[in-house]
Parts: C-alpha cells; structure tokens; sequence
C-alpha cells in the first residue's frame, strides 16, 4: 500500500476530553467523511481511549455508532455521572483520603450504555489503547484490535477497554479484568495508562512500524490542554505523602505528554518539500480549567470555547492536514 500510515494519538485529561472531541468535531466536517475512514490507527489514553474506541465502535451500515459530536454530547450530558460519588462512598472513602475519590458505578453505568457488549476486535479501524497493570505483571497494557483479530485472548467488550484506560489512580478504582481462555494469567489488574502515556503517540508509533516497517507516518496528535498554572515551591517544599498524592498524578500526566511532544517533534521533522508529518494540536489551558473532573456547566463552556480558539488559530494547518488525509484516500475496514 502506497502512502504513509496515519495516525490518530488522542491524550488523557477526564472531562477535558471535551476539547479534542470538538477539534475532532471541526476535523471531520472539514475532511466530509468519518475520523474512522481517515486513519489506519487510533490510539488514545485515558479519556483519549474512551474517544478512540467511541470514533471506531460499528453502528448501522458499517459506519460508526458515534460521530466526534455525539462523543462531544458524552461529556456534556455525562460528565456528572462519570464524576459522581454517592455519600456513602464519600464517608467510606473518608472523602477521597482513604480510598479513590469515586466509585466505579458512574462511570461503568456510562461506557455500558454507551458500547453495550461490542467487542474489540470489531473495531472499524485499528485502535491501540493504554493502560498499566499493577497486579500480575507490573508493566504497560496495550489493548490492540489488531492483536484481538487474530487471538481470541486479547479480545475484550469495548466497555471494559475504555474503563481501564481512564481508571486514574486516587479518581477511579483500578478494574479487575478477567482473562479470555487460552491466557495464562487468571486476570489483570488495570489502572489509567496516563502513568507512563499520557500521549500515546510514540506508542501508536512503535506499532505503527512493528506492523509496517518500510511506509512513512502522518501522526495527528491532539491534547487535552496544557496547564499553565504553577505549583509554588514555598508550597511544595513542605509537602509530604497527603500534599503530593492527587498534584503528583497531575504532574505525571502532563510531563510524559510533553516529553513525547518533545521526542516526535526531533523523530518526525517535516520532509525537505515542506510536508509536516507530525501535528501536535493543544491549547493552553486557564488555572480554572485545568481540573481533570470539573462538569460544571461553567467548566463545560469553558473548554469548548478553548476548542473553538483551538481550531480557529489552527485553522490554515487544519486545512492543509484534511487535504493529505483525503489525498490518502479511505482506510479500508480491517478483515
């Protein structure tokens, strides 16, 4: 096959997902066809893997069940529920000191309704989506459609893909995921694969050439805002396990996305005639909006019109890069 591999890298960042979702929104209806039928991989972190999985979910026809504005709708109509904690949960919790600041119930109740019992395998384009196990290997977690195709044991309903990708350590409880027949460990312990890939470019890049070696790459990678608010030293020089626990998460995320901005960026230099092959698409965030479970509708408003300064500044490079995806051609569905 001629022409390089695309691919579509969406960061973690909870309710801030709502930016990419729109960017997405403003990209699709640029380019007059689905995300899903303009990139030969979609991998996504956290919330980017809930957006990953939603863009390549089957509905009717063959075409996808969710348009980037109905995953947009998502976080609106949603995020209080994926967000919620009940009172028990609350005191049980001693408010999130001893035990994560939210059940599971919400946010399970959500990716049930949404992905049902579609599986992974059925994807309509290739998605890589992180996680971490904690408990039977201590080492990243890749859920790979490609992978599930071709043995039954990596195959998994698409609900429980996008709950381990956003189980945030001190948010969410890690999910305790059942193994298929035929895998040698009984199940896996899996938390938000934001604690090493908050960008899960350069992943969907090794997978890329783990796959297909010899073609080039086009990757499109959208954040979900980058935080501009300071942590004082003053503040932080007396902090111990209690000070740092939930601002240490944050500062994870956000650095490992940066780093990989930073590696792609030297790795993907644009070709002597001027064409990018690596765009990086993220918008500055105010101290207000930088919260990971803020649904507020103020917060909500919030980070749309951060979505719409994101495109509208972008626009000329938004342009130029729907041009190469259509100049591509469609992704064929994977057999």
């Amino acid at each position: 096959m001629s022409g390089p591999i695309r691919i579509l890298a969406l960061d973690g960042g909870g309710i801030r997902g709502l930016i990419p979702a729109l960017v997405l929104d403003a990209i699709e209806q640029q380019l007059g066809q689905p995300i899903a039928g303009s990139f030969d991989l979609i991998s996504g972190t956290s919330t980017g893997g809930i957006l990953a999985v939603g863009l390549t979910t089957p509905g009717a026809n063959g075409r996808p069940k969710y348009a980037p504005a109905a995953l947009a709708d998502l976080y609106r109509k949603e995020g209080g529920r994926i967000f919620h904690s009940t009172m028990g949960h609350k005191l049980t919790s001693l408010f999130s000191v001893n035990g994560p600041k939210y059940d599971a119930g919400g946010i399970e109740g959500v990716l049930n309704d949404y992905f049902g019992e579609a599986r992974l395998k059925d994807s309509l384009t290739d998605v890589l989506v992180t996680s971490y196990e904690i408990d039977q290997l201590r080492d990243p977690f890749f859920f790979s459609s490609r992978m599930a195709r071709s043995n039954p044991a990596y195959d998994f309903p698409i609900r429980l893909v996008a709950r381990a990708t956003s189980a945030a350590p001190t948010y969410f409880p890690p999910l305790k995921l059942t193994a298929n027949p035929g895998d040698t460990h009984p199940y896996y312990a899996l938390v938000d694969g934001g604690v090493f890939a908050n960008n899960p470019a350069l992943c969907a890049y090794a997978e890329a050439r783990a796959t297909d070696g010899a073609r080039e790459v086009l990757i499109v990678s959208i954040g979900t805002g980058q935080r501009e608010d300071s942590i004082p030293y003053d503040r932080a020089r007396g902090w111990g396990l209690a000070g740092w626990a939930r601002t240490i998460i944050d500062v994870v995320f956000d650095g490992v996305a940066d780093t990989v901005d930073y590696q792609l960026k030297q790795m993907l230099p644009a070709l002597p005639a001027g064409n990018l092959r690596y765009f990086r698409l993220q918008a500055k965030l105010d101290d207000n909006e930088t919260a990971m479970d803020d649904t507020s509708p103020a917060n909500l408003g919030r980070l749309q019109a951060t979505a719409q300064r994101l495109v509208a500044d972008n626009h000329d490079l938004i342009v130029s890069l729907c041009a190469e995806l259509k100049a591509a051609g469609p992704v064929l569905v994977p057999a």
